[in-house]
């Protein structure tokens, strides 16, 4: 059987993109290494937050079809990588998953076919890691297939942006791969901006998510000096973003979290100590700050206790929010996880609220649910909004809460509110 398109990793990148490429009338065959998420979609059941069970039905209905079968990636006009690429233990990617695709990918190569690699990852990948095993069998890219990286752009929760509407950056082995990669994406991307190769491609991905990171470490350390000096940087931050040009607002939190920003920029900190011998200093030391905000919250948290003469040991502390981002499930590097695990190591009785979560056990089994919301915001020595969900009427909470600590700058001012 033959597809327009195969898709390799069918999660918060590939589905998406599967769900558009299928409106758009593509034939669109989508593979994974994982038995139960390959039979629930083809079941008509999702397993991310962007996608609903009716999503999968009509994506289904428009002929999309889930499959752990290597062999039918081979019936593929083109095949789109969008694997995880995690950190590995030294903090460079993890590129183990990227490379059991390609060598999946190698084994069913085409004449003709194009291959494109979303994944995530360090500059020269895509022609340094990619390229020599699809080569291994005789073909040549760029002469008997084409070859192109085109970064993935998924923002989870996002209702404005998704895959159709959010320009699409390609970069291929060369003019005629990225050409082929240009046309592919634009039978159902409403825009796309070819780059000048695969690097530049893969770099700009880097750009974007270092250039958050970067800017989210500068207003985590102003909220720390800010606090000390009396000063509300919530306020600063809503007086300078009246500025039309030269600022763009970004806000303290409890830390960073998703699939990106605490991962992306380390990408491109390891490249350049590996390949050049020298540090990216604006990353490593954005990631410092960053990475200290959870130590920061608990230090804070013991500090809103003191001055109600409560000892955090044995404390009962209530964490609001313990995805991401607001809105989603989505848990990948919550920042909710080290904020758990540095107040339980003070001895807290830790106990979590969260609308898209009724189990949380990423911090282990010593955090319970609040099944009733408003009672444990009252029983709860301390409160404190890690994630400003919608469901949550947070200066209703607040009002009941004995402590109510706010990182989100969300909260009215109030004599038992303190924000970040």
């Amino acid at each position: 059987m033959t597809a327009d398109v195969a898709i390799i990793g069918l999660g918060y990148v590939g589905l998406p993109l599967a769900q558009e490429a299928s409106r758009a009338g593509l034939g669109v065959l989508g593979y994974d290494i994982s038995q139960r998420v390959v039979d629930g979609l083809n079941e008509g059941r999702s397993h991310v937050d962007d996608l609903s069970d009716d999503d999968i039905e009509q994506m289904r209905q428009a002929g999309f079809r889930a499959t752990t079968d290597a062999a039918e990636i081979g019936g593929a006009k083109t095949v789109v990588i969008c694997v995880p690429t995690p950190l590995s233990e030294d903090g460079g990617p993890d590129l183990r998953p990227v490379e059991s695709a390609v060598a999946t990918i190698a084994e069913n190569l085409q004449p003709g076919m194009l291959v494109i690699l979303e994944s995530t990852t360090y500059p020269g990948t895509t022609d340094e890691v990619v390229r020599p095993v699809l080569e291994k069998g005789g073909l040549v890219a760029g002469t008997d297939f084409h070859l192109a990286f085109s970064p993935e752009r998924i923002d989870p929760g996002n209702e404005t942006f998704g895959a159709k509407n959010t320009p699409k950056v390609v970069g291929g082995h060369s003019p005629a791969c990225t050409d082929a990669a240009a046309a592919f994406y634009g039978r159902f991307v409403d825009t796309v901006v070819r780059a000048k190769g695969t690097r530049e491609a893969e770099t700009a991905k880097l750009l974007e998510n270092t250039y958050r990171h970067i800017n989210i470490a500068l207003v985590n350390e102003m909220a720390r000096f800010c606090h000390d000096l009396g000063i509300d940087l919530w306020d600063v931050i809503a007086a300078a973003k009246t500025k039309p040009f030269g600022f763009q607002a970004f806000y303290p939190g409890p830390g960073v979290g998703g699939h990106c920003i605490p991962i992306d920029p380390n990408y491109l900190s390891y490249n350049v100590r590996a390949k050049l011998g020298y540090p990216f200093r604006f990353v490593e030391l954005a990631q410092e700050i960053n990475a200290t905000m959870p130590a920061y919250i608990v230090q804070r948290a013991q500090n809103i206790l003191n001055e109600d003469a409560k000892a955090l040991k044995g404390a009962t502390v209530l964490l609001l929010g313990v995805t991401y981002k607001p809105n989603i499930a989505d848990q990948r590097e919550s920042p909710a996880v080290p904020l758990a695990q540095q107040l339980l190591a003070k001895g807290a009785v830790v106990t979590y609220h969260d609308p898209h979560v009724t189990e949380w056990t990423a911090a282990g089994d010593q955090v319970q649910r609040v099944e009733d919301l408003e009672q444990g915001v009252r029983e709860a020595d301390l409160t404190i909004l890690v994630q400003n969900h919608r469901e949550y009427d947070v200066d209703a909470l607040a009002s009941q809460a004995v402590a109510f600590f706010d990182t989100r700058g969300v909260a009215a001012d109030g004599e038992k509110v303190q924000r970040l």
